[in-house]
């Protein structure tokens, strides 16, 4: 049961309704959008939203789903059930379309049955007359003109009408050029047609020497069109020969229509089908549109919904460039009844309208936008008292035709309905009408029924936090900017912020303290405590909001350590590996000028003692060499006394890593190490010399450049390929390749970063802009990449 009647208008369902028409290819899906109707049976709601899934399902794999533009052939089979009639040939050619659509489905539905079972299913029954198609295809052409071929009969007339048609151009054309030069005709005329014969412009005063057939005359009278005698004869043959063909053509047509009629059933539940397939494809079409879900159905009465969307409100939104907030809304058993209190213009009536709409759609098929994992449930009844029902036909007021909504919510609810009201009790004296309110809220609750209710009583509040079956909520409301945040939070009442709105828009500080004593001590105070509890959730969440955030920066920091360690340990590694090459080779050079020495010696016959002696000097020398290559360079690093202050270089004692003091902390100095900053006790600190770690740094740079930077130089690429990476990974990968390109002295180098929503091209280029040495940062040419690739230019 549903009321009232115009509910589809009041929930915005009929926006739904165009929306789905819009993606329907043919009228028969259209007019079955139409017929589109809330069920409250479990298993054909969940075998309409099954399709529709499945569907989605189709879409997203990226199925070659067959054609859906289908003719319409419903006035078509109408026409077929008058005795005695034949299809036109456009008729029959709608006839064809539509069985080759048909032919398609069932071939692609049959492939994929083990995937998509639920549509293959729907047209097990149909089957197509693949000897009809044939037939109308050998009768039709593609054009949609009859086939000379069609039959025996047709291609012997058509062949005879070519003849005659030749004998009479040869003729006329005769005529035409016999005329012409004895000036009967003006020089630029031609042949013409008049009532569908072949003619000859004559000029008026040689009309009488003409012999023919008059037709027409110019308007001016000057030039009279005759048909000559000579092709009277051979035209009215044609004219004969062209009646054979149309009766031969209707016997063809009425043939094809009697093969078509015998089919009537299968081409008439082969429209029906298409039709059902095309609300099926416009209804995933719209879900993927609207990034809709199916939730789960449950059979205890349980409702939970996860980031809900109002999809018509969020498309008026989008249109205002603005954004909707999603709700989260819980009702079950012990919960029944939600009582949403709140500011005005806060969001109550648009969640009681989200409400509405998301199950009103579920009940007829469609899928809803909310997350997975949400739940939800059947209801038999739905019953909303949304808007001004004042009706002056009716002789009914406002408050009126709200009290004959109740009336009707008491006389029908169960537990198997759901009801939304808005605006609970208002429209009258709030005294009174307030305690209407709590007496008809307490029968509702009694029929075990489910609803929302958007109320500003607090008598209702009252209640809500004392019966059972009955929750309080609130549209959160930011306290400091006296703003609605439009969001819902179950389980506390709200306040309506009338006196906070007031003070906010001016109204003079008298008046609303006059108001405060007017309203009463206990209001007043319950509306502070109210008040308190959501600027204090509020600074809970800031608070939380800025741990979290720091969380983040913690985490950041430690990964960007951890990644620094690695490029150490890595650089380590390859000074290591390149100094002991670098020792291979000279201990190979060295052997080599041994080996000759000890050659020269040989040949000068020196004595074998003094050339044993030789070779063993050798080996010393090279074991030698071959450690001190091997050993890493290190200087003496000199410790200094006195006290330590900021600037002074340190290192941790017993460690080589020296640091610079940022600042002292009592017992503890801030030291800073590379890019990294560490808190260390004073203790554990030792004062070094500024030029022995000048003069390590100065080995150690000259060390790495005789060893890496020919070779890096040569294997450097002017692309560096950042497609997939996380901004944190980007930026160390960046950072490094930023720094060769400096050191190598390159003009000119690209990052590929690729488009997608823009976010890390936005993050790089920021990175980008901060190096001094970059002269200019683009987009590629459009031809090689345009916005997905950064062309930066160096000084």
């Amino acid at each position: 049961m549903l009321y009232p009647e115009d509910i589809e208008e009041k929930l915005g369902f009929d926006k739904i309704r165009q929306l789905l028409k819009k993606h329907c290819a043919g009228q028969r899906g259209k007019y079955n959008v139409d017929r589109i109707k809330f069920s409250s049976n479990p298993v054909l709601v969940q075998k309409l939203i099954k399709q529709t899934g499945i569907y989605m399902k189709m879409l997203e794999m990226g199925e070659k789903i067959p054609s859906l533009n289908y003719p319409e052939v419903d006035p078509i089979l109408e026409k077929l059930k008058i005795q005695g009639v034949f299809l036109e040939i456009h008729e029959v050619v709608s006839i064809y379309k539509t069985l080759e659509i048909l032919n398609l489905w069932q071939n692609f539905l049959k492939e994929k049955e083990e995937y998509y079972p639920e549509i293959s299913l729907l047209a097990k029954k149909i089957e197509v007359d693949q000897i009809l198609i044939k037939k109308i295809d050998s009768c039709i052409d593609e054009k949609g003109a009859i086939r000379s071929n069609a039959s025996p009969e047709l291609r012997k007339i058509r062949s005879e009408i070519y003849k005659n048609e030749q004998i009479a151009r040869k003729t006329l054309d005769r005529i035409m050029r016999d005329s012409k030069k004895s000036e009967i005709s003006p020089e630029d005329s031609s042949l013409t047609i008049r009532n569908g014969r072949l003619v000859i412009p004559v000029k008026a005063e040689h009309k009488r020497s003409f012999k023919g057939f008059v037709h027409d005359a110019s308007a001016s009278g000057n030039i009279i069109f005759i048909e000559p005698s000579e092709v009277l004869d051979i035209n009215n043959d044609i004219r004969e020969l062209s009646y054979r063909e149309k009766r031969e053509i209707i016997r063809i047509l009425t043939d094809l229509t009697e093969g078509i009629n015998a089919q009537f059933d299968q081409i008439s539940g082969g429209s029906k089908l298409l039709g059902i397939i095309d609300l099926i494809n416009a209804k995933a079409k719209l879900s993927s549109e609207l990034d809709a879900a199916i939730p789960e159905i449950n059979k205890y009465g349980e409702l939970e919904w996860h980031q809900a969307v109002n999809p018509v409100l969020k498309r008026a939104l989008q249109k205002q460039q603005k954004e909707l907030v999603p709700l989260d809304i819980h009702l079950d058993k012990q919960k029944r009844i939600l009582l949403i209190s709140g500011p005005n213009a806060g969001g109550k009536s648009v969640c009681l309208q989200t409400v509405g709409l998301l199950q009103y759609m579920y009940q007829c098929g469609l899928p809803i936008p909310v997350l997975e994992g949400s739940r939800i449930t059947l209801y038999k009844s739905i019953f909303i008292d949304i808007g001004d029902e004042q009706s002056m036909d009716d002789d009914l007021s406002t408050y009126s035709s709200h009290l004959k909504s109740m009336n009707f919510f008491l006389k029908n609810a169960c537990k198997d309905t759901l009801f939304l009201i808005d605006e609970f009790g208002a429209g009258t004296d709030p005294q009174f009408g307030g305690a209407i309110a709590e007496a008809i809220l307490e029968q509702l609750a009694k029929s075990k029924s489910h609803g929302i209710i958007t109320t500003h009583y607090n008598n209702l509040k009252k209640i809500a936090d004392e019966k059972e079956g009955l929750v309080n909520g609130r549209m959160r409301f930011d306290v400091k900017k006296l703003e609605p945040i439009y969001q819902l939070e179950i389980g506390k009442p709200g306040s309506s912020f009338a006196l906070e709105i007031a003070g906010k828009i001016g109204l003079d500080k008298q008046i609303i303290q006059s108001a405060k004593k007017k309203v009463g001590t206990n209001a007043v105070e319950m509306d502070r405590l109210l008040t308190e509890l959501e600027d204090e959730k509020q600074r809970y969440e800031e608070e939380n909001k800025r741990f979290e955030n720091q969380k983040m920066k913690l985490d950041k920091t430690i990964q960007s350590y951890s990644e620094l360690k690695g490029d150490i340990e890595n650089r380590k590694r390859e000074i290591l590996n390149e100094a002991k090459r670098e020792a291979k080779n000279l201990l190979k050079e060295t052997n080599q000028k041994v080996e000759t020495l000890i050659r020269e010696i040989k040949e000068n016959k020196a004595e074998k003692e003094a050339t044993k002696k030789s070779r063993e000097e050798v080996k010393k020398f090279e074991k030698k060499i071959n450690i001190e290559k091997i050993r890493t360079r290190k200087a003496d690093v000199k410790v200094i006394d006195g006290p330590i202050v900021v600037g002074d270089l340190v290192r941790i004692k017993g460690q080589q890593s020296f640091g610079e003091i940022v600042k002292i902390l009592k017992k503890d100095a801030e030291v800073l190490f590379g890019d990294l900053k560490s808190i260390i006790k004073m203790n554990r600190l030792e004062k070094i010399s500024k030029g022995a770690v000048k003069k390590i740094e100065k080995e150690n740079a000259s060390s790495i450049k005789g060893i890496d930077i020919n070779t890096r130089k040569a294997n450097f690429s002017h692309d560096l390929d950042l497609r997939g990476k996380r901004s944190n990974e980007a930026l160390v990968a960046l950072t490094g390749f930023m720094d060769d390109a400096i050191l190598f002295g390159v003009q000119n180098i690209r990052i590929i970063h690729g488009k997608g929503d823009g976010i890390l091209r936005e993050v790089l280029r920021k990175e980008i802009k901060t190096y001094k040495e970059v002269k200019a940062c683009y987009d590629e040419h459009a031809d090689r990449g345009g916005a997905g690739i950064t062309v930066v230019e160096l000084i």
